[in-house]
């Protein structure tokens, strides 16, 4: 926990699907990201993950007690689907998020059988390798509203007085067709100046909070926005996160992920 005695909540990179736990030297610098900022806070007795990769008509949490993992890829080696990360399901803590959104007017379900995807097991695989953490995964909206997906990390704001971990997992740059295309110079600019339209909005202390929200929700007007984001679920769980912390940003990692600059915040 902070000074204020909140629970850290992390915005990060998963990485190109199980990539990061294949050995890929494109993903080292995540890696090394993920191993570093465990150490910046005490170890939290649950884990809340968004994934970019559940999406929903609502907010749905998983409740199982085991959830099995979901190998949410294609194409890649054979041990890419023999991944293990044992890690229990929280019931308990899923129930009280239900009841955190139904508290704040947002109607939101549970789910028993829903496994866990690689959203949630490829960076805790690499951050807590013993699996020893309960977790809870956390879908995002079909809709792709901004402003909604902040209403409901303000809806879970009070999991930060508990010593629960809460993670966006996405990505702040994330266009398949360019991982996989040569970079160039017009390419280079959209994705920097994204990311520092991005650090900015959620680190400049000078920005008050409702001018940071409206960054955040009018993110498509940003220099490079839908070249870096075709598609924005990778980048809603940032919403989602800013929502609980509406504050600035305490640190921010630059990192390089498959030759394209990408970005890790906590707060």
């Amino acid at each position: 926990m902070d000074k204020a005695g909140l629970s850290p909540v992390l915005y990060l990179p998963h990485g190109g699907g199980p990539l990061p736990l294949l050995g890929d030297p494109a993903h080292q610098e995540m890696i090394n990201c993920l191993e570093h900022v465990v150490r910046l806070f005490e170890k939290p007795a649950a884990i809340v993950v968004i994934s970019a990769h559940w999406e929903e008509e609502k907010p749905t949490m998983t409740s199982g007690q085991q959830p099995p993992l979901i190998y949410d890829y294609y194409g890649f080696p054979k041990a890419s689907y023999e991944i293990s990360y044992p890690v229990k399901g929280e019931p308990a803590l899923a129930q009280q998020i239900c009841d955190l959104f139904k508290h704040a007017n947002i109607e939101a379900e549970l789910v028993g059988q829903r496994g866990f995807d690689h959203g949630l097991f490829v960076p805790l695989k690499i951050m807590y390798p013993d699996a020893d953490i309960p977790c809870v995964q956390l879908s995002l909206l079909k809709s792709l509203d901004p402003l909604q997906h902040i209403r409901m990390g303000k809806a879970l704001a009070d999991l930060r007085r508990q010593n629960v971990l809460v993670i966006g997992s996405g990505f702040s740059f994330h266009n398949l067709k360019a991982f996989f295309s040569p970079s160039n110079h017009e390419s280079r600019n959209f994705n920097e100046s994204f990311e520092q339209w991005l650090m900015d909005t959620c680190a400049n202390a000078e920005l008050d909070e409702q001018e940071r929200a409206r960054r955040l929700v009018q993110w498509e007007e940003a220099p490079g926005a839908r070249y870096c984001h075709p598609r924005e679920e990778h980048l809603l769980p940032l919403h989602v996160c800013y929502g609980m912390a509406q504050s600035p940003t305490r640190e921010i990692f630059r990192l390089e992920i498959m030759g394209r600059r990408t970005s890790c915040y906590l707060w």
